[in-house]
C-alpha cells in the first residue's frame, strides 16, 4: 500500500478517526493492519514493545471484517481497527506469562473479557505488549521477553507495568491499547511515553481473564484494567465499549456514568503539586502547574491548598499495606515470601522487612486496612463535594535510564538532585488507587531534557467521563500527544 492511500490519521492519529475511515470503506481492515505490521517490523526490534505477535489470526479476522463491511455489516464502533493488549490479558491460543519463564508455554483457552468486548466492538487484536515480572515495576523487562525501551530515548524505560503498551502507542505501532493498573501501571507508562491513559473507577471494567488464577477468578482489590491511546476521545471510546458489569450481576446492575462538565468556566479544580513524603522533581511540577494555569486562564477556579481531610502519610501507609498484600497473594512464589518473613529479625524495620510483613499480612491485618480505606473513600467523597476535579503529578521524574539492579527496593531516583527511594513515587498513584477513584493521564509537554511529562487528573468515583473530558480540554490549551522523533 502506498503512503498516499493511507488515511491522514495513520499512524499517529485518533483511533476513532481510523475507525471511521474503516467503516466508510476509505481503507480496508487488511490494508490498515498490514500498515501497522510494517511499522512493527521496522521499529519493534529496537523497542521490544510487542512481544506476542498474533498477526496470522489478526489477518484472518481483518479479512472477515472487510467481507462484512462489503455486505453492509458493521460489527461496532471499532470495526476492523488494529490494536494490541497488554501481555497479562488472556488472548486465546497465546501465552500469558506475566514475565514468568515457567509459563512461557502456557496457552490461554479464551480471550479475557475485556478483549472479548473490544472484539465485539469490532477490534482486530494483533498482539500483546511487554510487562515486568509479576507486573511489579516502573520498568518493563522479564526473562521471557527481554527489555522494552522508551521511544523517546532507548536508554530509558517506558514505564511499567504497561510499559510495552505505552511504547507501542507512542511509536505508532498500534491504533489503540488496553492495559492494567494497580500501582500506576497505566498512568506511569503513559506519562513516560507521552500518551493518554485511563485508570477506571474500580470494577466498572471487569478483569476476568486478567490474572494468573484460572478464570473466572475473583475481582482483585485495587487492580483495574483500562485503555492507553493518543487522544482523550479514544480513551472515552475504549471505556465505553468495555465498561459494564460481568455476567454474575448484569441482570440488575447498570453503570450510568455521569456526563462530564459542559465548560471549563467555573470548574472547581484543586491542584496538589508536591508532598514532603514523595517529592516531585521541578521539571515535572512545572508542567503540572502550567496545565493548571492554562485551565485558570480558560475560566476554571483553581485551589492550590485544597486537600482531602486525611494525613497523606497515613493514607499512603494504608495503600501500601493493601497493595503489598494483593501483589504478593497473586505471585506463584508466595510461599518463598512467607519463608523470608519467618527469618526476619524482630527488630528489622528496613524497607524490605516492611514489604515482607505487608506482603504476608494476616487476614485481620488486611481487614483493618480495608476499614481504614473506607475512611479515605469518605474523605474523598467530601472533598469532591467541594471540588470538581484534582490535578497532580503521577511520576516524580520524567522517564529514567534502565536500572535492573536488585534488590528492587534499594534502587534510587534522582529528584531535584537528591537520591530518593525508587518506590516513593507510588504515593501519587496510590491516592486514587486505594480509594477506587478514576484517574486520567494527559500529556503535559516536555521537560527541559525533551522527555514527556504527564498530568494526572483525578475525580470522584464513577466520574470517569469527567477526568477523560478534562484531559481532552487540556489538549486544546497546552497541546496533546506528539510523536517521538524518528518515528
Amino acid at each position: 500500500m502506498t503512503a498516499a492511500a493511507l488515511p491522514r490519521a495513520f499512524p499517529f492519529g485518533s483511533a476513532a478517526t481510523l475507525a471511521a475511515a474503516l467503516r466508510s470503506g476509505r481503507i480496508g481492515a487488511v490494508e490498515l493492519l498490514r500498515a501497522y505490521l510494517d511499522r512493527v517490523d521496522r521499529f519493534n526490534p529496537a523497542l521490544n514493545a510487542l512481544v506476542v505477535d498474533d498477526r496470522a489470526a489478526a489477518l484472518k479476522r481483518a479479512r472477515a471484517a472487510d467481507r462484512a463491511r462489503a455486505k453492509g455489516e458493521l460489527w461496532g464502533p471499532l470495526h476492523g481497527l488494529p490494536m494490541t493488549v497488554k501481555e497479562s490479558f488472556d488472548l486465546g491460543g497465546q501465552p500469558t506469562t506475566w514475565g514468568h519463564p515457567a509459563r512461557k508455554d502456557h496457552a490461554a483457552e479464551q480471550d479475557a473479557l475485556a478483549v472479548q468486548r473490544l472484539k465485539a466492538a469490532g477490534a482486530v487484536v494483533f498482539g500483546k505488549t511487554n510487562v515486568p515480572l509479576n507486573l511489579a515495576d516502573f520498568q518493563s523487562y522479564n526473562a521471557v521477553y527481554g527489555t522494552s525501551r522508551n521511544p523517546w530515548d532507548l536508554a530509558r524505560a517506558p514505564g511499567g507495568s504497561s510499559g510495552g503498551s505505552a511504547a507501542a502507542v507512542a511509536a505508532g505501532l498500534s491504533a489503540l491499547e488496553f492495559g492494567s493498573d494497580i500501582g500506576g501501571s497505566i498512568r506511569n507508562p503513559a506519562a513516560y511515553c507521552g500518551v493518554y491513559g485511563h485508570k477506571p473507577t474500580w470494577c466498572i471494567v471487569p478483569k476476568r481473564g486478567h490474572s494468573l488464577v484460572p478464570a473466572p477468578g475473583a475481582e482483585m482489590d485495587l487492580s483495574v484494567v483500562g485503555p492507553l491511546a493518543r487522544s482523550a476521545a479514544d480513551l472515552a471510546l475504549a471505556l465505553k465499549v468495555t465498561a459494564g458489569p460481568d455476567a454474575l450481576n448484569a441482570r440488575g446492575v447498570v453503570y450510568a456514568l455521569p456526563p462530564p462538565p459542559k465548560s471549563l468556566k467555573g470548574l472547581r479544580v484543586a491542584v496538589w503539586l508536591d508532598e514532603p513524603i514523595a517529592p516531585v522533581d521541578d521539571t515535572v511540577k512545572a508542567r503540572v502547574e502550567a496545565a493548571a494555569r492554562a485551565l485558570a486562564k480558560a475560566g476554571a477556579k483553581l485551589d492550590f491548598r485544597a486537600r482531602p481531610a486525611f494525613d497523606p502519610a497515613q493514607a499512603h501507609a494504608v495503600y501500601g499495606r493493601l497493595l503489598q498484600a494483593v501483589m504478593a497473594a497473586r505471585r506463584p512464589d508466595y510461599e518463598r515470601l512467607a519463608e523470608e518473613r519467618a527469618r526476619l529479625a524482630a527488630d528489622d524495620d528496613g524497607p524490605h522487612a516492611q514489604m515482607l510483613r505487608a506482603a504476608t499480612a494476616s487476614f485481620r491485618d488486611v481487614f483493618v486496612a480495608q476499614q481504614q480505606r473506607e475512611q479515605l473513600r469518605w474523605a474523598w467523597h467530601d472533598f469532591f463535594g467541594r471540588h470538581d476535579l484534582l490535578l497532580m503529578p503521577i511520576t516524580a521524574t520524567p522517564a529514567f535510564e534502565h536500572d535492573h539492579s536488585e534488590p528492587m527496593p534499594a534502587r534510587r531516583l534522582r529528584v531535584n538532585g537528591a537520591e530518593l527511594p525508587y518506590f516513593d513515587q507510588l504515593f501519587w498513584a496510590g491516592l486514587a488507587t486505594a480509594a477506587f477513584l478514576p484517574a486520567t493521564i494527559a500529556p503535559g509537554g516536555l521537560s527541559p531534557e525533551g522527555l514527556p511529562v504527564g498530568v494526572q487528573i483525578v475525580g470522584p468515583e464513577m466520574a470517569d467521563r469527567s477526568t477523560i473530558w478534562l484531559a481532552g480540554e487540556l489538549a486544546g490549551l497546552i497541546g496533546g500527544f506528539q510523536p517521538p522523533p524518528g518515528y
